[in-house]
């Protein structure tokens, strides 16, 4: 199954953080899942190393490539149907980069691990503690 890892996520992953949950670590782990990164949680990663914030994620932003490799990770680019059905979600939801990740788990019909149930109203199926929840 591809999975689409949430910026945080991500993060959490990369520290080995106990924040995230046991079924997301699991799902992450699975050599029979595709867990992948977006373009955008790359460019959330640069803009927050550029003004300071995450000093722990040093090493993941001067190394981006490599880390993504080197955990097993693939790649989600941005396209522009990404970036059009985004901007549908514009009055829905503030953070334009979890926009942009709704909008890719939708068109791409992949799961998103994340967190955050704000991500449950617009039809995402999120997987976090125990399962994918519904679509």
């Amino acid at each position: 199954m591809r999975l689409l890892l949430d910026t945080q996520v991500w993060f959490w992953w990369m520290m080995g953080s106990p924040r995230l949950a046991p079924a997301a670590r699991a799902a992450i782990a699975d050599a029979g899942n595709d867990p992948l990164i977006s373009a955008a949680s790359v460019l959330e990663l640069m803009g927050k190393r550029r003004i300071g914030i995450l000093p722990a994620m040093q090493r993941l932003a001067d190394h981006v490539e490599e880390e993504i490799d080197l955990a097993g990770f693939g790649r989600l680019p941005i396209t522009t149907a990404h970036a059009v059905r985004a901007e549908t979600i514009a009055e829905g939801h503030p953070d334009p980069f979890d926009k942009l990740l709704i909008a890719q788990a939708l068109i791409e019909d992949i799961a998103l691990i994340s967190n955050d149930t704000s991500f449950d109203r617009f039809g995402v199926r999120r997987l976090w503690e125990r399962a994918i929840s519904p679509a």
